[in-house]
């Protein structure tokens, strides 16, 4: 395996368990959904999946992790707009 395609996996990877890394703190009461830490937890798991996705021309994966990094990049900036990531 090629260094770059290794990457692209381990960004894959990395994404999906972040995505349920977030998924289970929720779930088990140990961060708000309204978290900042969650939110960026959600953002760096969908940008991971997106850019694997991607790279596999896995196009409804790829415009859902899109989707999913757009809606936390607008939670973020409420919760900055309302004075709560500090």
């Amino acid at each position: 395996m090629a260094a770059m395609e290794f990457l692209l996996v381990a960004v894959g990877w990395l994404g999906a368990g972040l995505l349920l890394f977030g998924y289970a703190m929720v779930s088990s009461s140990r961060l708000s959904g309204e978290s900042v830490a969650y939110q960026l937890i959600n953002l760096g798991g969908s940008l991971g999946l997106m850019i694997n996705s991607a790279v596999q021309a896995a196009w409804p994966s790829a415009v859902l992790n899109l989707i999913w990094a757009a809606i936390g990049v607008t939670a973020l900036f409420k919760l900055y707009r309302i004075g709560l990531a500090r």
